[in-house]
């Protein structure tokens, strides 16, 4: 067996950490001969309900599980962890405004940030789960200058798995017949699923989505506002913002960013941009398609061709990233620089 993976997931008393801790428990992120210690860590009002969550991942069973330690204490949380799953932050209720949403969390990433810089491994990777998970993302990279911009990334493979299960079910294949799907953008209802670049596994052979769905129109139209608006019709039917499938998509981002993707395979991911990729600006946390490496780095896949359809729509959910990083700065202290 290996030393235990630190690993820290916010938000721990939350329902999505309840549709995950079982997961990374039983090693299907970070694999079967892989222990890990989890640091759950949550506001003081609801160490009563973590202490609960404790105590059924206690009686899993899970021989993996080195140690659980539940804390609101983010000094314990993230003292020297490998990594960081950052999904507490206010949720995302029916009516609510982005921007209502952003000042709300703000300042919760502004704090986890800082606390990352002071007592996390300088090798800590950070996956921010928490909406607008984007521009929390950058907020936190900004206040934790010590760690390396690259090592924090914010979840758009939700959506790619949404994009992926829509093109499979109008084919009638599996969802996983289909990839390369691309999240471009932001994890809003700006978001650009693009399936140019994606193809159907159909009888042995790689079949373009376009050529296997047989409905351009769909697909320029219902097809992106159902991905765009997916997380908005799951709340209006639920009554609370989507939860397992969002564990999901936090379980296939970490073990891809741990294990590394096939060769021939991308996966979404909002990563910093260096302003060298597709025309987008400096500095925001942008998804793009990115191949992930077996030393737990990534790549942005470039030259891909965009054609001016998705040149508009990718361009828009830019515009939307750098009014939302703007808008940030009027949350934050004087010294969160963004």
């Amino acid at each position: 067996m290996a030393e235990p993976l630190r690993v820290c997931v916010t938000g721990a008393a939350g329902q999505i950490a309840y549709s995950l801790l079982y997961s990374l428990g039983r090693g299907e992120v970070f694999g079967p001969n892989q222990p890990v210690t989890l640091f759950l860590l949550d506001i003081q009002p609801m160490l009563g309900v973590l202490d609960g969550v404790v105590m059924e991942m206690m009686d899993c069973a899970l021989p993996l599980v080195n140690e659980i330690v539940p804390t609101a204490d983010p000094q314990v949380a993230f003292k020297d962890i490998d990594f960081a799953i950052l999904v507490g932050a206010m949720p995302r209720r029916e009516g609510m405004e982005r921007k209502d949403l952003l000042k709300a969390n703000a300042k919760i990433f502004e704090s986890q940030g800082k606390a990352l810089d002071q007592f996390a491994k300088k090798t800590v990777k950070v996956l921010v789960v928490g909406n607008p998970a984007n521009t929390n993302a950058l907020i936190a990279h900004k206040c934790a200058p010590s760690i390396p911009k690259e090592n924090f990334t914010a979840m758009t493979r939700l959506d790619q798995n949404r994009a992926q299960a829509q093109v499979a079910a109008r084919v009638g294949v599996p969802s996983n017949a289909v990839r390369n799907v691309i999240i471009w953008g932001n994890h809003s209802s700006t978001q650009f699923p693009d399936v140019r670049h994606g193809d159907v596994s159909i009888d042995g052979k790689h079949v373009p989505i376009y050529e296997a769905v047989k409905d351009d129109a769909w697909l320029k139209g219902d097809f992106i506002t159902t991905v765009q608006k997916r997380g908005a019709a799951v709340i209006a039917a639920r009554k609370l913002s989507s939860a397992m499938s969002a564990a999901k998509g936090i379980v296939d981002h970490v073990k891809d960013l741990w294990c590394g993707t096939p060769p021939d395979e991308y996966v979404s991911m909002g990563v910093i941009s260096d302003g060298n990729s597709y025309g987008v600006p400096e500095g925001l946390i942008y998804s793009f398609p990115c191949k992930i490496l077996p030393d737990h780095t990534y790549e942005v896949v470039t030259g891909l061709e965009i054609d001016t359809f998705s040149r508009e729509k990718m361009d828009a959910t830019a515009k939307e990233l750098v009014e939302e990083r703007d808008s940030a700065m009027t949350f934050l202290s004087a010294d969160a620089n963004l």
